[in-house]
């Protein structure tokens, strides 16, 4: 699964503009409603005209260095010195009663900043029965390599050595009671695909984590 995912992941971030990867730890995301009020999620590139946008720039985390504990160290040793005796405290005066005050009515609280629900978010399934999550519910056809042989069943006789079949993986959309649930999912497995990746994919897979972050943290899945 986690090869598929990096395979949907490595799309996604192809299809970045170099205006929004120009700036190292800086992803751009362009809200974009239209006269529908359907909402779509692009990365870099503005919004088409007749639509209504939003732009934000998105700091990417980065990763901090886990935090070892100095040692503790033996306290000083302290003089030793003469008793002190206590000088009794005087009793102070009672003050008068003053009347009972009301209690103070509680400011208004700010309402927090509308929310949109999540976008879209499709759950798809492989040719070979993998399944992963996808903002994209019309993926591309993929060519799935086959198995070949000459006459006499010999793989190793066959010209060319190779073939394939062109596949689409099935996606279905999630139910919006349950798209909270799978953009959150979503979210773990990009950042831990970010963190065990190698050091060349780090960078690529570190702006999309950012990305993924921010539209679940914009939308109502995170009130």
């Amino acid at each position: 699964m986690i090869r598929n995912t990096i395979f949907a992941l490595s799309f996604a971030l192809a299809a970045m503009s170099p205006a929004a990867q120009a700036q190292s730890g800086d992803v751009v995301i362009y809200r974009c409603t239209d006269a529908k009020g359907k909402l779509t999620i692009q990365n870099g590139a503005p919004c088409p005209k007749g639509t209504k946008e939003e732009k934000r720039t998105v700091q990417a985390p980065t990763v901090v260095p886990s935090y070892t504990p100095p040692a503790p160290s033996a306290p000083p040793a302290q003089p030793k010195s003469a008793p002190v005796t206590p000088t009794p405290t005087p009793t102070p005066a009672l003050a008068p009663a003053s009347p009972a005050q009301p209690p103070a009515t509680p400011a208004a609280k700010t309402p927090p900043a509308e929310h949109l629900p999540p976008p879209p978010i499709f759950q798809c399934n492989t040719w070979d029965n993998d399944s992963y999550l996808s903002e994209n519910g019309d993926p591309k056809p993929r060519c799935v390599t086959l198995n070949t042989t000459d006459l006499s069943g010999n793989p190793a006789n066959v010209p060319g050595g190779a073939a394939c079949e062109m596949k689409t993986d099935q996606c279905q959309r999630v139910p919006d009671g349950q798209a909270c649930e799978a953009w959150k999912k979503r979210q773990r497995e990009v950042e831990s695909t970010w963190r065990h990746a190698r050091a060349n994919d780090k960078q690529s897979l570190q702006e999309e984590f950012a990305r993924v972050t921010q539209i679940y943290e914009d939308s109502t899945c995170a009130q």
